[in-house]
C-alpha cells in the first residue's frame, strides 16, 4: 500500500484550484504586506515631543535651564505657555497638550538656598505608554539635575557609583527591530491559518468531499496535497516579508539566513496542520472563520509582540528567587 498514494493529483488539483481563486491569492497576499508596511510605521514605542504646556512662574535663568533639559530629551517640546494652574490643566484635558510643567515662583531661592524645590509635572494618563515614558524621563531629568547641584555643594567631581549598561540583540532601542518580526509573524500566521482552514471547508461546501472520500486516495496524500501548496505561497510570501523587513525598515539579519528560513518553514508547516484541523471540524466558512479566531486571538496575545509575556522560572536560588506569590494583607 502506498502511503502518499493520490498526492500527486491532490497536489495539481489544489494548485489549480488556488490559482484560479483570485480571492484567495488576494488574501494571502496583500493584507500582510499592508500590515507589515501599517504597523512597521505606526507601532512605536519611541514617543518624542510630546507637547508640553509651561506655566513658569519663576521666570529665571535656571527655571528656564530646567524647561531647556526636558526640551534637549526630545520627549518634550513647548506648546504653549499657560498663566495659571486652571489654564495648565485644561489645555491637557482639551487634547492640546500631554504633559504641564509648573515651575513655583520660589524655584531658584529654594535652590541657592539649599532647601528643596518642588515642580509640578502633570501627566496625561489616557494612554499609558505615552504616560509612563513622560513620567520617567521627567524623573531622570530632575534626579540628573539634583545630582549636579549635590556634587557642586560637596566638591566633588565624579559619582559615587556609575552604572555602565550595555544593551544585547538591539542596542539602538529601535522599535521596528522588535515590532516588524512580530508583525510578520502575525501576518504568516493569520493569512496561512484562514487559507488553509478553507480548504476542505470549501469542498465540503461544494459537494466534492465526498468524491475525495471516495477516490483511492492515502489519507496520507489528501492531507499532504492541501498543505504543500499552501505552504509554498506562504514561503513565497516570507521571502516577501524578510526583503521588506531588511530593505524598508533595515532591520539587521545576523546569524544564518539558512537556518531563519529554517525556522520559517516549521513555523508555517504548524500553522497549515492547525488550519487543516480546523477545517476538518467546521460544517461551513463561517465555522471555520469562528474556529479559527478562537485560535489566533489567545495565540497572538499571549505571545508578547502586544504585551509582554510574564515568564517565571520554576527554581530559585537566593539571590534570584522565583515568582513571588500574593501576600494575605493580614
Amino acid at each position: 500500500m502506498n502511503l502518499f498514494r493520490g498526492f500527486r493529483a491532490i497536489l495539481y488539483k489544489e494548485f489549480i484550484v488556488i490559482f484560479r481563486d483570485k480571492a484567495t491569492l488576494f488574501f494571502m497576499f496583500f493584507p500582510p504586506l499592508m500590515q507589515i508596511i501599517a504597523f512597521g510605521y505606526a507601532l512605536d514605542n519611541d514617543v518624542k515631543h510630546m507637547r508640553m504646556v509651561v506655566f513658569n512662574e519663576d521666570r529665571t535663568t535656571e527655571s528656564r535651564q530646567l524647561i531647556d533639559q526636558l526640551v534637549n530629551t526630545q520627549t518634550f517640546r513647548v506648546a504653549s505657555e499657560a498663566n495659571s494652574v486652571e489654564e495648565m490643566a485644561a489645555a491637557i484635558r482639551r487634547g492640546k497638550a500631554y504633559v504641564g510643567l509648573q515651575i513655583p515662583p520660589d524655584f531658584t531661592r529654594n535652590l541657592r538656598a539649599g532647601r528643596t524645590t518642588r515642580v509640578q509635572v502633570l501627566i496625561d494618563g489616557s494612554s499609558s505608554t505615552t504616560a509612563l515614558q513622560a513620567l520617567n524621563v521627567a524623573l531622570a531629568v530632575g534626579f540628573r539635575q539634583s545630582v549636579t547641584v549635590l556634587l557642586g555643594e560637596t566638591g566633588r567631581r565624579n559619582l559615587p557609583i556609575e552604572f555602565r549598561p550595555q544593551v544585547l540583540y538591539n542596542p539602538t532601542m529601535r522599535s521596528p527591530n522588535f515590532f516588524v518580526p512580530g508583525v510578520i509573524g502575525v501576518a504568516l500566521q493569520i493569512a496561512t491559518v484562514f487559507a488553509t482552514a478553507m480548504s476542505i471547508v470549501r469542498e465540503r461546501e461544494r459537494g466534492t468531499l465526498e468524491q475525495l472520500m471516495v477516490s483511492p486516495l492515502s489519507r496520507w496524500g489528501l492531507m499532504l496535497g492541501k498543505i504543500v501548496p499552501y505552504l509554498c505561497i506562504s514561503m513565497t510570501m516570507a521571502v516577501f516579508l524578510f526583503t521588506i523587513l531588511r530593505w524598508v525598515f533595515f532591520v539587521p539579519i545576523h546569524g544564518s539566513v539558512a537556518t531563519l528560513f529554517l525556522a520559517a518553514f516549521l513555523y508555517i508547516f504548524a500553522l497549515a496542520n492547525v488550519g487543516l484541523l480546523v477545517s476538518t471540524k467546521a460544517q461551513n466558512q463561517n465555522q471555520a472563520f469562528q474556529m479559527a479566531m478562537l485560535w489566533l486571538m489567545p495565540s497572538i496575545f499571549f505571545s508578547g509582540f502586544l504585551f509582554p509575556a510574564k515568564r517565571c522560572r520554576g527554581f530559585s536560588t537566593p539571590s534570584a528567587p522565583s515568582c513571588p506569590r500574593p501576600t494575605s494583607s493580614s
